[in-house]
């Protein structure tokens, strides 16, 4: 919502088409009926032009079907990763200004396969984006790699507060790596778990997100280091002027540098506006028609909504935790770049897929 924000009180001076760009907020609690029940709400009583948000990928894959596909209302989802979204499930209603689980995906599976690793634990949340992270992660590295092999998998609630249990069963198997699947609250719960248990002294980790300065400011001294992570957004790399423009006007309204979630709703509001501009009218269809294959200018450069799958395309960034003398917590560090092109399914799989 920042970053929705500082886009706002920028292109609100002038207006888009003659008015101002207005939003109104729900809390969907993480909660499938509850993400239906507001987004609903939000299409019959509010009136909205275009939906936004989610966090939950099963609630994205809920309302996409059940609300934007049937009431013919943009949705652009900005958090939930499942690559389903505008994969398998997508539609002309659809959009995501995120990465999504393909991409983190293939950017794990091309990380882990250049190490020497073999036999491998899967362990995460047992919900759509913890299975999505983990059958793309998966079915990239053995690609890459056949040997490869899964020696055992664990899965926990959402949110689970207390994950050494599990940490101490998987280090007794003596997997030669781990690939977590978490998101939301797990994320800061794993973390906190692998320093407890010094698990990444002892074992190789990667984890999409890891790597996320949201994901490691709050834990400070107590990220840990070591783990492998995937990204795509931080506040110090690219290190080139849109990106530092960025950041300086971020800390400027909020007194912190941004994280991935910030950077996803600053794209998604220059992509809205940027629409509107284009169809010249407030017109949905035409909104729609306009925000496919549109280009903006971004943070990390020039970024493109894909046309064919109205799925954004983003770098993504491979790196390794490391506690940072410049900063009091740990970042992404020893990062190599993926293009979008390297880490996208192409338009050809998308239409498989989709049955078409």
């Amino acid at each position: 919502l920042n970053g929705i924000n500082l886009v706002h009180k920028d292109i609100n001076k002038k207006g888009v088409l003659g008015r101002k760009i207005q939003f109104t907020t729900r809390d969907t609690k993480f909660k499938v009926d509850i993400a239906l029940n507001m987004a609903k709400e939000l299409v019959m009583r509010e009136d909205v032009d275009v939906l936004v948000g989610t966090i939950n990928s099963g609630a994205a894959l809920a309302v996409s079907a059940a609300v934007a596909k049937k009431e013919k209302v943009p949705l652009i989802v900005w958090i939930s990763k499942s690559e389903r979204i505008t994969g398998e499930k997508g539609h002309r209603y659809v959009f995501s200004c995120g990465e999504n689980t393909a991409m983190a995906g293939k950017a794990g599976g091309v990380a882990l396969s250049k190490k020497p690793y073999v036999k491998y634990w899967i362990a995460g949340d047992d919900y759509e984006y913890g299975h999505a992270i983990a059958n793309a992660a998966w079915r990239n590295l053995k690609k890459l790699k056949p040997d490869v092999k899964v020696i055992g998998k664990s899965w926990w609630k959402p949110g689970e507060p207390d994950l050494a249990p599990y940490i101490t069963s998987i280090l007794a198997k003596k997997p030669d790596a781990v690939i977590f699947c978490t998101g939301g609250r797990s994320m800061t719960n794993v973390m906190k778990a692998i320093k407890a248990t010094g698990m990444a002294e002892k074992v190789p980790i990667w984890i999409h997100t890891a790597t996320d300065h949201a994901v490691l400011k709050p834990l400070g001294p107590e990220a840990p280091e070591g783990v492998m992570g995937t990204m795509d957004y931080h506040f110090y790399y690219p290190d080139i002027p849109a990106n530092r423009a960025f950041v300086k006007a971020f800390e400027a309204a909020y007194g912190n540098p941004p994280g991935f979630p910030a950077f996803h709703g600053y794209i998604t509001a220059r992509f809205i506006a940027a629409a509107f501009r284009k169809a010249g009218s407030v017109d949905k269809e035409k909104f729609i028609n306009a925000l496919e294959g549109l280009k903006i200018a971004s943070p990390v450069g020039q970024i493109e909504m894909r046309k064919c799958d109205h799925q954004v395309v983003l770098p993504m960034y491979l790196g390794v935790t490391k506690k940072s003398p410049k900063y009091n917590f740990a970042i992404s560090s020893n990062i190599i770049t993926l293009t979008g092109d390297e880490v996208m399914p192409t338009c050809a799989e998308i239409m498989k897929a989709r049955g078409k």
